[in-house]
This record gives C-alpha cells, structure tokens and sequence, in this order.
C-alpha cells in the first residue's frame, strides 16, 4: 500500500446458512464482468478498476474491504472508500455487522507534529496517537463512532516502506475488529453474572438447610440441588465457547498492538494504553465471570455429594434395622418353628398309637393272649422315639439340600 490511500473494513458475523461465497460479492463480480470466486474459496481479491475489494471468510466472521487511492489532505474521512461501492450492497450482505473501520493514509507534510492536527482531523479533542513502526509512522484514533457507524484510524507515513504500510494499515483494522469480537464475552459474562448471583444465593441456603434438615425434607434438598445444577451446567454450555472465543481473541488484540512498536507521542495517550485501561478490565471481568460459574459448578458437585452421604447414611441405618427386624422375625420363626415340630410329633405320636392300639385289639379278638391297652401303652415311648428322630432327619435333610444350592434344592 502507498499513501494517500483510503481503506474501509466491514466485519460481519457470519449467519449459519450463509452461502461460500456469499452471493451478493458474486453478483457484484458479474455486475463488473469480473470472474467470480468459486464455490468453496474463502478468499478473494479482484480490482473493481474505481476501487479494490477483498473478501475473507474467518472462523465467526466475514470481512470485506474497500480500497480506494487519493484522499484530501484537509478532510481525510470526508469520503471513505465505502461509497465507491454501488449503493445498497452492503445491505445485501448477509450478517450482522461487528466492526467497521475506516482507515485513511497519508504522507507526512509536516504538519503532524502538532497536536492540535489530529485534533482537527478527528473534530475531537480525545485523540489517541503514538509512533508506529520504530518511528517510520504515526497512528492516530479516537476510537469512536462516527455518524456513519464506522470508526476511524488515520496513519501518517514518515518513511514507511510499501509492504510496512500495508502491515501497519492490517494491523490497525484487526486491532479493532478483535476488540469488538472480544467484547462479545463480556454482554454475555454479564447476563451469566445475574443468573450466578441468584445461583450462589440459593446454594447458600441449600448447604445451610443441610445442616438442620429433617429426613423427610431430603427429597426437596435433592430437587433443589439438581435444579441448581442444570442452571449452572446450562450457563457452562451456552457460555464456555464465547468465553474462549474472548480469551482467543484478547490475545490477537495484544499481539496486534505489540507489532505497532509504538512510541508515546507528546500529550497524547497511546492506543494500547487506552485499551490496557479499558479494554482490560473487561475481559477480566469475563475471566471472573467464568472462574465464578466454575467454582459454584464445584461447590454444587460438593454439596450434592454432602446430601448424597448424608441419604447413604440414613438409608444404611434404615437398612440395619430392617436386618434387625428380620433377625428378629427369623427368631420367632424358629421358636414356632420349634413349637409346630413339639406339636406336630406329639400328634403323630398320638396317630400312631391310636393305630398301633386298634392292631393290639385285632390281634386280642383273633384269639392271642394279649393285653391290648397295656401294649399300647407301652408302645408310646418307641413310637415317640421314631417319630422325633423321624422329623429330625427331615429336618436336616430339607437344610442340608438348601445350603447346597437352590438346584440340588428343586432336585
């Protein structure tokens, strides 16, 4: 690039559906009987003969920019290289616009040295400005917008060689299209702050109700904390990209100023001392903003596993008396278990010997010289006898079958 030069940038955030290319910059291309891109190119350059215009496809965000030579000393932003575009283009564009930067060149005529030049340049009194380049240049902004929503840099060339001013002229247009892209993490670190002060507020609560809650209140606890989770592991996954995305691009915006080489101008604050004091602090901001929806994801994970120990022990205590109740249910099982065998042998006992009698008699009125009721009277004992070795044996055997496994206890 060779002064005087006129530069204007547009960014846009890329809509998901958006054609590659888009299809306005391939019309634009056939409108001027110029060869257009061809599908799937994510960059483009082609010389319109009354300007220049490039194209490139970034990761979030489209750019465009407009070239144009000569410029008036006198009024350097009075006609940008934006109008050389046909009226309403840039309205058939699609996205939304992030960023847009006029950029004006101009060689050094001496006259810059002065502060009050700037000044007028800009029609503000709250210039930025430094040298640029080891001394080669000087850069100048006032960081605002102006009517048109563009904002304005304008270089002055002292001795910059073509490709340095090319440099210094991309350098100045990243710088603000990666401070803008940036500080989208901070409109969302502020609607994640007010979702996470209501978050922190009920985990307060929660872990001071844990302290003093009845069993029967757990089942509410659980709810509440699985509630505050999903809030929480919801703002993560909505926030954590534009977070990095910030992070990322913070660091283009530091690097891009550390390539200035910028040296302070007389009365003048620098431009990345303007945005170490204010641009700063911003993404700070969005740093504690996401460390805070860490730490409460962890503190949640905590109190979750307090209520989660605090349910294990209740249910282990629930659960010991439960084999408590059964043991004690096993003990009077055994003791009817008991009784019934006592029973159930004196009756059989009594069956038998009533049987045992009526062969007695039989055998008395068949004409042997038996006395019956002595007989059977005496054979109540051996019957007794049988009979309880008899259960017993059943008993045990049923046990043994049992403790070998439920097959052997169905065979």
């Amino acid at each position: 690039m060779t002064a005087p030069l006129r530069v204007s940038h547009v960014a846009l955030l890329r809509p998901r559906d958006s054609e590659d290319p888009p299809g306005a910059l391939v019309q634009l291309c056939l409108d001027y009987r110029l060869p257009p891109p061809a599908a799937g190119m994510r960059h483009f350059f082609g010389d319109f003969a009354a300007f220049r215009l490039k194209w490139e496809r970034h990761g979030e965000f489209d750019d465009f920019s407009v070239y144009r030579t000569g410029i008036d000393p006198d009024r350097p932003f009075a006609e940008p290289a934006i109008d050389a575009l046909p009226r309403g283009w840039l309205e058939t564009l699609p996205g939304e616009t992030i960023a847009a930067v006029h950029v004006s060149v101009l060689a050094d005529d001496g006259r810059w040295d002065d502060r009050d030049a700037p000044a007028r340049a800009f029609d503000s009194t709250e210039v930025l400005g430094a040298r640029v380049g080891d001394g080669a240049g000087a850069a100048y902004t006032d960081l605002r917008l102006g009517t048109d929503g563009f904002s304005r840099f304008l270089l002055v060339d002292r001795s910059l060689t073509t490709r340095q001013t090319g440099r210094e002229v991309q350098r100045l247009i990243e710088l603000e299209v990666y401070r803008l892209m940036a500080m989208l993490g901070f409109a969302r670190a502020r609607s994640v702050a007010s979702e996470l002060d209501s978050v922190e507020h009920a985990l307060a609560e929660l872990v001071g109700q844990l302290e003093s809650a009845a069993v029967e209140d757990e089942p509410t606890l659980l709810r509440s904390i699985t509630h505050l989770a999903a809030t929480v592991e919801r703002l993560s996954a909505t926030s954590s990209f534009r977070f990095a995305a910030s992070r990322a691009y913070q660091a283009l915006v530091w690097q891009r100023g550390s390539e200035l080489r910028e040296e302070r101008l007389p009365g003048m604050q620098t431009i990345t001392g303007f945005l170490s004091r204010r641009f700063g602090p911003a993404m700070a901001y969005c740093e504690s903003v996401s460390g805070r929806m860490q730490s409460s994801a962890e503190r949640i994970a905590r109190a979750s596993s307090l209520l989660r120990t605090r349910v294990e022990i209740e249910r282990e205590r629930q659960n010991q008396e439960m084999l408590a109740a059964m043991n004690r249910r096993a003990l009077l099982q055994l003791r009817l278990q008991q009784t019934v065998e006592g029973l159930s042998v004196a009756a059989i006992t009594y069956y038998a010997t009533g049987l045992v009698g009526y062969l007695f008699k039989g055998a008395k009125g068949a004409g042997l010289a038996i006395n019956a009721d002595l007989a059977t009277g005496l054979a109540v004992v051996p019957i007794a006898l049988v009979v309880a070795f008899g259960v017993r044996h059943i008993r045990h055997s049923i046990r043994k079958r049992l403790l070998q496994g439920p097959a052997s206890a169905i065979d």
